[in-house]
C-alpha cells in the first residue's frame, strides 16, 4: 500500500509540465523586455563606407554610356557597380535580388 505522501505519475507529469511552461514564458518575457539583443532586421550593407551616415552615389546621365549595371545586394567588390556577387548571396540566403540595369532608349 502506498503512503499518502507519495506523488502519482500523473501529478509528477503535471508538475513538470507546469514548470517547463513557466520557464518558457519567463524566457520569452526576458527576451522581449530585458534582452539587449532585440529582434531587428539584418543589415544590408555589411562593410561599405560604414563611416558615412548614408551611402549615396549620383551619376550624370551623360556619363552612363549605353548601359550601366548597378549593385543592389551590397556584396559587389566593384560597388556601386554589379560584379555578379548577388548570385552567391541568393544561393546562400534564398533571396532573389538582382542588379539595377539602366540602358539608353534607342531612338
Amino acid at each position: 500500500m502506498s503512503s499518502s505522501n507519495s506523488v502519482s505519475k500523473a501529478e509528477l507529469i503535471a508538475a513538470v509540465s507546469l514548470a517547463a511552461g513557466a520557464t518558457a514564458i519567463g524566457i520569452m518575457a526576458y527576451q522581449t523586455f530585458f534582452s539587449k539583443r532585440k529582434c531587428s532586421k539584418p543589415k544590408v550593407n555589411l562593410d561599405l563606407q560604414k563611416d558615412n551616415p548614408k551611402v549615396v552615389h549620383a551619376f550624370d546621365i551623360e556619363d552612363l554610356g549605353d548601359k550601366a549595371v548597378y549593385c543592389r545586394c551590397w556584396r559587389s567588390k566593384k560597388f556601386p557597380y554589379c560584379d555578379g556577387a548577388h548570385t552567391k548571396h541568393n544561393q546562400e540566403t534564398g533571396d532573389n535580388v538582382g542588379p539595377l540595369i539602366i540602358k539608353r532608349k534607342e531612338a
